[in-house]
């Protein structure tokens, strides 16, 4: 068995790509390993001793123990593909580490298309509020190496994503969740097998003992689970929720089928731990949820204005589109690759789309006989165009600006965070909250 600190200790270990991910690896490898390191782009942090550094043919004349890569690197695309491809398996991630060092801690690891960052954060926020000593990291908050002060009660939720996972050698989880899979990021996965495998893995690698939760209308998992040989117990999860739980729920954010199928899987978790549910229920009802994630921005009785700036597909968008009355979409960025907009024209009815950046061609193919669009280059003029269509509205329906973009930010932003500080931006500029006010 693998699970053991000395994996990691007295290595030969290059690490490969120096953002977070990189950067936290070198801070906990280095006392007791020799270490190399590498990234793509030109690195002038005088924190890093130079002779750590090395070129790409010095690398190929050294036996390394293993190659641990943050997640952004595509063995693909970069710029020691043919060396890593040779070297497939030596290759490792932050997560490997961290396990081999803290496999006996109790770790509850969540992935899937859309909702795993609220899901783990929720299940943290749950487990604080009952003094549990929780830790949030992964592919939300801190990475995962920079935890400190840990103790063998410490509870850790990790968000992964399929790049962590896909390339992990030794990660288990005891709770493995999968909330949903639809097409995403097969600019990366090249096909959607090799998308489900990399999600499966964090099942298939799990130990007796352990518990698998997975949406239980998922046609990719279910055929998953029947196809290969699992260890841990599976739990089928319903996306209904109690109603015994359901009518203690008052937030108006777990208004969405989305958020609802999120918070069935909580429920399940709370179950497992014997975590007290009123507290629980608590911590649901006080729950604000994230950043840019169906954020509330302003409200009245007429009219909402939410920054949904995180969803980067159709899928992450819709839920939200179908629980609004009239919605003015505003979409643009970078399609992922064969994302697809499935809602049929009798569904579209109180939509109206204003697409922005580059890629309006998608978009309108996407839209064709189903949404009215309106295109234009920037944000600025769209936020103009929405607020007169509002004035010029005849409906008595509830409105809601909703920015889902529904694509990639990397056109414009570099990453979904900047691109959603500009919209809040915008509506500041073009004081928004106060000509909707005057309006109704």
């Amino acid at each position: 068995m693998f699970t053991n600190k000395k994996i990691f200790f007295k290595k030969k270990i290059l690490i490969y790509g120096l953002g977070k991910t990189g950067i936290s690896s070198y801070h906990f490898l280095k006392k007791y390993n020799d270490l190399n390191l590498f990234d793509d782009n030109k690195i002038t942090n005088k924190k890093y001793p130079k002779k750590f550094f090395l070129s790409i043919n010095k690398i190929k004349k050294i036996k390394f123990d293993y190659i641990l890569i943050s997640p952004g690197i595509n063995i693909d695309k970069c710029k020691l593909r043919k060396y890593l491809k040779k070297n497939l398996q030596k290759i490792i991630t932050d997560l490997d580490v961290f396990y081999c060092n803290n496999y006996n801690n109790r770790i509850i690891a969540i992935t899937g298309t859309n909702g795993k960052s609220t899901t783990a954060y929720l299940t943290y926020l749950i487990l604080k509020k009952q003094n549990k000593d929780a830790r949030l990291c992964g592919n939300i908050g801190n990475p995962i190496l920079l935890e400190k002060k840990i103790s063998k009660k410490t509870i850790f939720v990790v968000e992964v994503s399929s790049y962590q996972i896909e390339y992990s050698k030794f990660f288990k989880a005891n709770f493995a969740i999968i909330l949903n899979i639809s097409p995403d990021h097969l600019e990366r996965h090249r096909s959607m097998k090799n998308y489900i495998d990399a999600k499966f893995k964090l099942i298939k690698n799990q130990s007796k003992g352990g518990f698998a939760f997975i949406n239980e209308k998922d046609k990719y998992l279910k055929s998953r689970t029947k196809k290969q040989k699992i260890l841990s117990k599976i739990i089928k999860v319903s996306l209904k929720i109690n109603d015994k739980f359901k009518n203690k729920i008052n937030n108006p954010y777990f208004s969405t089928k989305g958020n609802q199928e999120n918070l069935s899987f909580i429920f399940h978790i709370i179950k497992k731990l014997k975590l007290k549910k009123n507290q629980s229920i608590k911590a649901i009802n006080n729950f604000r949820g994230l950043k840019y994630r169906q954020e509330i921005i302003y409200k009245n009785s007429k009219i909402c204005c939410i920054n949904d700036s995180k969803a980067t597909s159709f899928s992450s968008s819709i839920d939200i589109i179908q629980s609004k009355e009239k919605v003015f979409w505003i979409v643009g960025g970078i399609p992922k690759l064969g994302d697809k907009f499935y809602l049929s024209k009798n569904n579209c009815k109180n939509i109206k789309a204003y697409i922005f950046g580059k890629n309006k061609k998608f978009f309108i193919k996407q839209f064709k006989n189903k949404i009215s669009y309106y295109y234009s280059k920037n944000l600025k003029t769209i936020i103009q165009k929405i607020l007169h269509d509002i004035k010029s509205s005849k409906s008595n329906l509830h409105k809601t600006i909703l920015f889902s973009p529904s694509a990639a930010s990397f056109d414009t932003f570099s990453n979904f965070e900047e691109r959603g500080d500009y919209f809040n931006f915008l509506l500041k500029k073009y004081k928004v909250k106060k000509t909707i006010n005057a309006i109704i």
